[in-house]
């Protein structure tokens, strides 16, 4: 009796299992479906944006301007105020860059006046990196030497690096007629050469302003017009003490003796601005 209690028991164990097994496979399954990572949010923090490689050589040396402005868009989009703290209108009164001749418009913020006025585009052919040349950590940034203060501060500013030696002071050095052979500056003695800066350099120093941040024949039509375009990047506009030692690139029947201020003199532009160009050929 008792085997026979067993035995319809384990059938019963049995059958219900299976009938267990049977609704479960006929029951519908949920599809698999993979982990996928939340999006992040977008990069803030600004010390990861002033590491940028665009910052540093030799990515900015290739960076295009719209990389650059994609951050540092204000450089074009800022204007002068209509008003001094003081009250004074601006409309009112007049920039010293206004009263020169070459100048036409309103006043107008550094950068605009260098990248986006009718003189800069028509002259110049500037870029972002043509002036910004990008940091170096060992002499800038915090924490960067063993002897430089830590860099515990989240708010510190890499300076905005550029070289004025070589950058400003091609177009905003003295007018060097010492070495020109003048009896004087050029402001006082122009009359005596007719205004005019091409009645010499049409046959000395011929092969000039052939880089790639100028537009050279462009700057030569504007010679033709007067003297005031040459002299206003040639000593007109300076902001320092002394000229720029601009390479003697050779020129047709230019004379063998060397004068002892060219001796130390490069021949040719920086390799930067010459652009894959031969020197003597306008880009």
């Amino acid at each position: 009796m008792k085997q026979a209690l067993a035995a319809a028991a384990l059938t019963l164990l049995v059958s219900a299992g299976f009938l267990l097994w049977i609704a479960e496979d006929m029951a519908p399954r949920a599809e698999f479906v993979a982990h996928v990572e939340p999006p992040q949010a977008a990069e803030t923090d600004y010390l990861r944006a002033a590491y940028s490689p665009l910052h540093f050589r030799p990515a900015i040396e290739t960076a295009e301007d719209a990389q650059c402005l994609a951050c540092h868009r204000e450089v074009l989009e800022d204007r002068v105020r209509a008003a001094s703290p003081s009250g004074l209108k601006t409309e009112t009164l007049r920039a010293w860059y206004q009263e020169t001749p070459t100048y036409a418009g309103e006043q107008d913020t550094f950068h605009r006046r260098h990248l986006v006025t009718p003189l800069a585009k028509r002259l110049m052919n500037l870029r972002c990196n043509t002036c910004h040349q990008g940091h170096d950590p060992r002499e800038e940034a915090q924490g960067a030497a063993a002897d430089s203060a830590r860099q515990d501060d989240a708010g510190f500013t890499l300076r905005k690096q550029v070289n004025p030696e070589t950058t400003c002071l091609k177009c905003h050095g003295q007018f060097p007629w010492q070495l020109m052979g003048l009896p004087g500056p050029w402001e006082a003695h122009k009359a005596a050469f007719g205004d005019n800066c091409l009645n010499c350099h049409a046959a000395i120093r011929t092969k000039r302003h052939e880089v790639t941040y100028l537009n050279a024949a462009e700057i030569e039509q504007a010679g033709k017009e007067g003297a005031d375009a040459c002299y206003g990047c040639h000593g007109g506009r300076s902001w320092y003490r002394i000229g720029y030692p601009y390479p003697r690139t050779p020129w047709p029947d230019m004379p063998a003796e060397v004068p002892e201020w060219a001796k130390n003199r490069p021949t040719q532009s920086e390799a930067r601005f010459l652009g894959g160009v031969a020197q003597g050929t306008r880009p």
